[in-house]
């Protein structure tokens, strides 16, 4: 399956956090999206594997995602390596995507950062000829494929974008894929141990950090993305 889109996150619920109302709002534009998850969040204060794996699925049947995969790397040691390069490869060439979104450059779990290079390297290796892969249980040998951009969604951290997206019409489902992981996320009745992102603040922050980015821009609602290379318009008014 040929996707447009395919975001990667360190943990199940990063891209609905950095990048759930694009996608959504990709989705609704007739766009192929999918999701790989690198690990399955099993060092999660909250919650369990188990619990976070029904989590994931629930969060991708409200975005429309086409798939969702995980790889189950080691959650907090994954390394960026050739080892766990190599799995990634295997994804971007299965799917080809034309546009790869990714954790956050540098973040307050280290995983993030981590994240974001790992997926970064692997865009540009998954495109030289000579790096065989095959999907498991298959003969043939993979095409070379290389995504023609990287974006990185932003998540802990404020980093100053260098663009954004106008989601205006699609937080709320950003919202509701995010409240998709109830284990996760600010509920006065749980019993679970608090953590920076179970807090009312947090869940608020989303909200405000979206509205904050749309005022910049004259819009209801924006997500903002860093780049690794120089972006390009064909002409003036392809700015809003």
């Amino acid at each position: 399956m040929k996707l447009d889109i395919l975001a990667f996150g360190a943990h199940p619920d990063d891209v609905e956090l950095g990048a759930g109302a694009t996608i959504a709002k990709e989705i609704a534009n007739g766009k192929k999206v999918g999701i790989v998850d690198l690990t399955r969040g099993e060092l999660g204060t909250r919650g369990s594997a188990e619990i976070r794996d029904k989590e994931a699925q629930k969060s991708a049947e409200i975005l429309g995602v086409s798939v969702r995969d995980n790889l189950a790397f080691a959650d907090g040691f994954f390394k960026n390596d050739k080892e766990h390069q190599l799995e990634i490869i295997k994804k971007i060439r299965q799917y080809q995507p034309e546009i790869v979104l990714c954790n956050s450059v540098r973040d307050r779990h280290i995983d993030h950062g981590r994240g974001s290079s790992l997926v970064s390297d692997a865009c540009f290796l998954s495109g030289l000829i000579k790096i065989e892969t095959r999907l498991e249980g298959e003969s043939e040998v993979q095409k070379p494929w290389r995504p023609k951009v990287v974006y990185h969604y932003i998540q802990w951290q404020n980093i100053e974008p260098d663009f954004v997206v106008d989601v205006s019409g699609f937080i709320d489902v950003k919202m509701k894929a995010i409240l998709a992981y109830s284990s996760q996320f600010h509920d006065p009745n749980s019993k679970e141990p608090e953590t920076p992102i179970s807090s009312k603040n947090f869940l608020d922050s989303i909200d405000y950090r979206a509205r904050d980015l749309g005022r910049l821009i004259n819009t209801e609602h924006a997500e903002g993305f860093t780049v690794e290379r120089v972006v390009a318009i064909d002409k003036l008014n392809d700015l809003i």
